[in-house]
Protein backbone atom coordinates (compact mmCIF):
# COMPACT_ATOMS: atom_id res chain seq x y z
CA UNK A 1 0.00 0.00 0.00
CA UNK A 2 1.22 3.32 0.57
CA UNK A 3 4.52 4.21 2.32
CA UNK A 4 4.28 5.15 6.09
CA UNK A 5 5.43 7.88 6.69
CA UNK A 6 4.93 9.14 10.80
CA UNK A 7 3.77 12.97 10.43
CA UNK A 8 0.76 14.81 11.12
CA UNK A 9 -0.01 18.14 8.85
CA UNK A 10 -0.77 21.35 9.93
CA UNK A 11 -1.88 23.86 7.73
CA UNK A 12 1.20 26.44 7.45
CA UNK A 13 0.35 30.45 8.27
CA UNK A 14 1.66 31.54 5.10
CA UNK A 15 2.37 29.01 1.95
CA UNK A 16 5.18 29.70 -0.77
CA UNK A 17 3.58 31.43 -3.62
CA UNK A 18 4.24 28.44 -6.94
CA UNK A 19 3.08 28.98 -10.21
CA UNK A 20 0.31 26.58 -11.26
CA UNK A 21 1.15 23.25 -12.69
CA UNK A 22 4.58 23.62 -11.49
CA UNK A 23 6.62 20.23 -10.17
CA UNK A 24 6.83 20.55 -6.12
CA UNK A 25 9.66 18.25 -4.37
CA UNK A 26 8.17 17.33 -1.21
CA UNK A 27 11.36 18.49 1.82
CA UNK A 28 10.44 17.42 4.94
CA UNK A 29 11.93 19.46 7.95
CA UNK A 30 11.25 18.42 11.83
CA UNK A 31 10.01 21.35 13.36
CA UNK A 32 9.30 20.31 17.06
CA UNK A 33 9.36 16.78 18.76
CA UNK A 34 7.45 14.08 17.25
CA UNK A 35 6.17 16.23 14.06
CA UNK A 36 7.01 16.94 10.55
CA UNK A 37 5.63 19.59 8.79
CA UNK A 38 5.61 19.00 4.37
CA UNK A 39 6.40 22.09 3.00
CA UNK A 40 6.30 22.99 -1.13
CA UNK A 41 10.11 23.69 -2.17
CA UNK A 42 10.98 26.07 -5.02
CA UNK A 43 9.17 25.00 -8.33
CA UNK A 44 11.21 23.16 -11.03
CA UNK A 45 10.66 23.95 -14.17
CA UNK A 46 8.23 20.56 -15.32
CA UNK A 47 4.59 21.11 -15.61
CA UNK A 48 1.77 18.88 -15.63
CA UNK A 49 -1.03 17.87 -18.00
CA UNK A 50 -3.73 17.49 -14.65
CA UNK A 51 -3.37 18.21 -11.32
CA UNK A 52 -3.41 14.37 -10.04
CA UNK A 53 -0.49 13.73 -12.39
CA UNK A 54 1.30 16.01 -9.81
CA UNK A 55 -0.18 14.69 -7.26
CA UNK A 56 0.67 11.38 -8.09
CA UNK A 57 4.35 12.58 -8.55
CA UNK A 58 4.59 14.17 -5.65
CA UNK A 59 3.72 11.00 -3.07
CA UNK A 60 6.02 8.58 -5.82
CA UNK A 61 9.14 11.20 -4.26
CA UNK A 62 7.89 9.38 -1.06
CA UNK A 63 8.40 5.79 -1.84
CA UNK A 64 11.22 3.82 -1.61
CA UNK A 65 13.02 2.04 -4.37
CA UNK A 66 11.35 -1.31 -3.43
CA UNK A 67 8.27 0.44 -3.52
CA UNK A 68 8.74 1.62 -6.26
CA UNK A 69 11.48 0.82 -8.43
CA UNK A 70 10.87 3.53 -11.20
CA UNK A 71 9.86 6.31 -9.33
CA UNK A 72 10.58 6.01 -5.49
CA UNK A 73 13.28 8.25 -3.96
CA UNK A 74 12.92 7.77 -0.04
CA UNK A 75 15.58 6.28 1.75
CA UNK A 76 15.05 2.99 2.53
CA UNK A 77 14.23 1.81 5.93
CA UNK A 78 17.39 0.06 8.12
CA UNK A 79 15.27 -2.54 9.47
CA UNK A 80 12.44 -4.23 7.54
CA UNK A 81 10.44 -6.94 9.46
CA UNK A 82 8.81 -9.84 7.48
CA UNK A 83 5.19 -9.60 6.73
CA UNK A 84 3.73 -12.05 8.78
CA UNK A 85 -0.32 -12.03 8.15
CA UNK A 86 -2.66 -13.83 10.85
CA UNK A 87 -6.37 -14.48 9.91
CA UNK A 88 -6.94 -12.60 13.43
CA UNK A 89 -4.92 -9.37 12.22
CA UNK A 90 -6.62 -9.26 8.69
CA UNK A 91 -10.26 -9.43 10.20
CA UNK A 92 -9.47 -6.84 12.60
CA UNK A 93 -7.60 -4.69 9.40
CA UNK A 94 -11.12 -5.20 7.83
CA UNK A 95 -13.04 -3.83 10.91
CA UNK A 96 -11.01 -0.85 11.30
CA UNK A 97 -10.83 -0.08 7.25
CA UNK A 98 -14.93 -0.73 7.45
CA UNK A 99 -14.91 2.21 10.10
CA UNK A 100 -12.97 4.65 7.50
CA UNK A 101 -14.30 3.61 3.77
CA UNK A 102 -18.01 4.12 6.04
CA UNK A 103 -16.90 7.71 6.26
CA UNK A 104 -15.85 8.47 3.41
CA UNK A 105 -18.99 6.99 1.72
CA UNK A 106 -21.25 9.04 4.03
CA UNK A 107 -19.04 12.43 3.64
CA UNK A 108 -19.50 11.80 -0.12
CA UNK A 109 -23.34 11.36 0.51
CA UNK A 110 -24.17 14.16 2.83
CA UNK A 111 -21.80 16.10 0.47
CA UNK A 112 -20.62 19.60 3.17
CA UNK A 113 -19.34 20.48 0.25
CA UNK A 114 -21.34 20.38 -2.84
CA UNK A 115 -18.58 19.03 -5.66
CA UNK A 116 -18.48 15.87 -3.18
CA UNK A 117 -21.90 14.73 -5.44
CA UNK A 118 -19.42 14.42 -7.92
CA UNK A 119 -17.75 11.11 -5.99
CA UNK A 120 -21.43 9.45 -5.01
CA UNK A 121 -22.12 5.77 -6.71
CA UNK A 122 -18.87 6.04 -7.93
CA UNK A 123 -18.32 1.58 -8.12
CA UNK A 124 -14.80 2.11 -5.33
CA UNK A 125 -16.58 1.78 -2.65
CA UNK A 126 -16.04 -0.31 -0.34
CA UNK A 127 -18.33 -0.40 2.49
CA UNK A 128 -20.85 -3.04 1.50
CA UNK A 129 -17.74 -5.73 0.49
CA UNK A 130 -16.51 -5.66 3.81
CA UNK A 131 -19.30 -6.29 5.30
CA UNK A 132 -19.42 -8.85 3.63
CA UNK A 133 -16.29 -10.26 3.91
CA UNK A 134 -16.42 -10.06 7.79
CA UNK A 135 -19.24 -11.82 8.00
CA UNK A 136 -17.69 -14.90 5.85
CA UNK A 137 -14.41 -14.92 7.96
CA UNK A 138 -16.52 -15.09 10.81
CA UNK A 139 -18.63 -18.13 9.75
CA UNK A 140 -15.79 -19.99 7.96
CA UNK A 141 -13.12 -19.92 10.24
CA UNK A 142 -14.84 -19.17 13.67
CA UNK A 143 -13.59 -16.25 14.27
CA UNK A 144 -14.69 -13.51 16.75
CA UNK A 145 -15.42 -10.37 15.32
CA UNK A 146 -13.22 -7.30 17.04
CA UNK A 147 -15.01 -4.48 18.15
CA UNK A 148 -12.97 -1.03 16.47
CA UNK A 149 -12.76 0.84 19.78
CA UNK A 150 -13.61 4.76 19.71
CA UNK A 151 -9.61 5.61 20.34
CA UNK A 152 -8.64 2.95 17.90
CA UNK A 153 -6.84 3.80 14.06
CA UNK A 154 -10.25 3.33 12.39
CA UNK A 155 -12.67 5.66 14.55
CA UNK A 156 -9.51 8.40 14.93
CA UNK A 157 -9.04 8.14 11.70
CA UNK A 158 -12.72 8.84 10.60
CA UNK A 159 -12.98 11.79 12.93
CA UNK A 160 -10.10 13.31 11.01
CA UNK A 161 -11.39 12.99 7.80
CA UNK A 162 -14.78 14.22 8.60
CA UNK A 163 -13.38 17.34 10.12
CA UNK A 164 -11.11 17.66 6.73
CA UNK A 165 -14.47 17.45 4.85
CA UNK A 166 -15.23 20.72 6.17
CA UNK A 167 -12.03 22.68 7.11
CA UNK A 168 -9.55 21.76 4.82
CA UNK A 169 -11.35 19.76 1.57
CA UNK A 170 -8.42 19.34 -0.92
CA UNK A 171 -6.53 18.24 1.95
CA UNK A 172 -9.47 15.86 2.78
CA UNK A 173 -9.65 14.94 -0.81
CA UNK A 174 -5.54 13.73 -1.01
CA UNK A 175 -7.07 11.37 1.56
CA UNK A 176 -9.82 10.08 -0.46
CA UNK A 177 -7.52 9.83 -3.75
CA UNK A 178 -4.31 7.97 -1.83
CA UNK A 179 -7.18 5.90 -0.03
CA UNK A 180 -9.31 4.07 -2.92
CA UNK A 181 -6.44 4.57 -5.33
CA UNK A 182 -3.70 2.36 -3.35
CA UNK A 183 -6.12 -0.02 -2.37
CA UNK A 184 -6.58 -0.77 -6.15
CA UNK A 185 -3.11 -1.33 -6.70
CA UNK A 186 -0.80 -2.02 -3.88
CA UNK A 187 -3.50 -3.07 -1.68
CA UNK A 188 -4.38 -5.78 -4.24
CA UNK A 189 -1.05 -7.22 -3.82
CA UNK A 190 -1.04 -7.21 -0.41
CA UNK A 191 -4.73 -8.63 -0.06
CA UNK A 192 -2.90 -11.62 -2.63
CA UNK A 193 -0.39 -12.37 -0.05
CA UNK A 194 -2.75 -12.60 2.89
CA UNK A 195 -5.12 -14.88 0.65
CA UNK A 196 -1.68 -17.04 0.21
CA UNK A 197 -0.63 -17.29 3.27
CA UNK A 198 -3.20 -17.55 5.73
CA UNK A 199 -7.07 -17.22 3.59
CA UNK A 200 -6.47 -20.59 1.83
CA UNK A 201 -6.39 -18.67 -1.38
CA UNK A 202 -9.88 -16.64 -0.45
CA UNK A 203 -9.83 -13.41 -1.71
CA UNK A 204 -12.78 -11.86 -0.76
CA UNK A 205 -15.00 -8.76 -2.07
CA UNK A 206 -12.75 -6.29 -0.89
CA UNK A 207 -10.68 -6.84 -3.83
CA UNK A 208 -13.07 -7.06 -6.21
CA UNK A 209 -14.80 -4.40 -8.26
CA UNK A 210 -17.98 -4.99 -10.91
CA UNK A 211 -16.97 -4.16 -14.30
CA UNK A 212 -13.29 -2.66 -15.61
CA UNK A 213 -11.88 -1.28 -12.41
CA UNK A 214 -9.16 1.18 -14.61
CA UNK A 215 -12.73 2.44 -15.96
CA UNK A 216 -14.05 3.18 -13.23
CA UNK A 217 -10.72 4.72 -11.51
CA UNK A 218 -10.30 6.63 -15.09
CA UNK A 219 -13.80 8.35 -14.23
CA UNK A 220 -12.96 9.49 -10.66
CA UNK A 221 -9.69 10.45 -11.59
CA UNK A 222 -11.93 13.04 -14.55
CA UNK A 223 -13.89 14.14 -11.59
CA UNK A 224 -11.18 14.86 -9.22
CA UNK A 225 -9.22 16.82 -12.00
CA UNK A 226 -12.09 18.91 -12.67
CA UNK A 227 -12.72 19.49 -8.78
CA UNK A 228 -9.12 20.50 -8.70
CA UNK A 229 -8.97 22.96 -12.12
CA UNK A 230 -11.30 25.03 -9.91
CA UNK A 231 -8.63 25.60 -6.96
CA UNK A 232 -6.60 28.24 -6.36
CA UNK A 233 -3.09 27.49 -6.08
CA UNK A 234 -2.88 27.65 -2.22
CA UNK A 235 -5.65 24.86 -2.12
CA UNK A 236 -3.68 23.01 -4.42
CA UNK A 237 -0.59 22.77 -2.44
CA UNK A 238 -2.74 21.91 0.29
CA UNK A 239 -3.58 18.91 -1.09
CA UNK A 240 -0.19 18.02 -1.83
CA UNK A 241 0.98 18.39 1.03
CA UNK A 242 -1.51 16.40 3.09
CA UNK A 243 -0.08 12.81 1.29
CA UNK A 244 2.57 12.51 4.38
CA UNK A 245 -0.10 12.23 6.21
CA UNK A 246 -2.39 9.82 3.99
CA UNK A 247 0.61 8.08 3.99
CA UNK A 248 0.98 7.07 7.82
CA UNK A 249 -3.25 6.44 7.98
CA UNK A 250 -2.75 3.50 5.44
CA UNK A 251 0.33 2.55 7.58
CA UNK A 252 -1.68 2.25 10.59
CA UNK A 253 -4.30 0.19 9.47
CA UNK A 254 -1.86 -2.29 7.47
CA UNK A 255 0.30 -2.99 9.90
CA UNK A 256 -3.23 -4.34 12.02
CA UNK A 257 -2.65 -7.13 9.28
CA UNK A 258 0.19 -8.79 11.07
CA UNK A 259 -1.41 -8.58 14.64
CA UNK A 260 -2.55 -11.46 16.63
CA UNK A 261 -6.12 -12.14 18.22
CA UNK A 262 -8.10 -8.68 18.64
CA UNK A 263 -8.33 -7.89 22.78
CA UNK A 264 -11.48 -5.48 23.28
Amino acid sequence: MAAIVQASIRPAQQRPSVAAGARLRPRVLATAPRRLVVLAAAAESTTFGTFLEELRDYSMKLHTKSQAPKEGRAPEKKEQKPFAPTREGFLRFMVESKVVYDAFEDIMQQAPVDYYKQLTNTGLERGEALAKDIAHMQQHWGLEVPVAAADGPGHTYAKLLRGLAVSNPPAFLCHYYNHYFAHTAGGRMIGKSVSNAVLDGWTGGFYTWEGDVKELLNRVRDSINSIAAGWTREQQVACLEETPATFSWGGRLVGLITGGAAHH
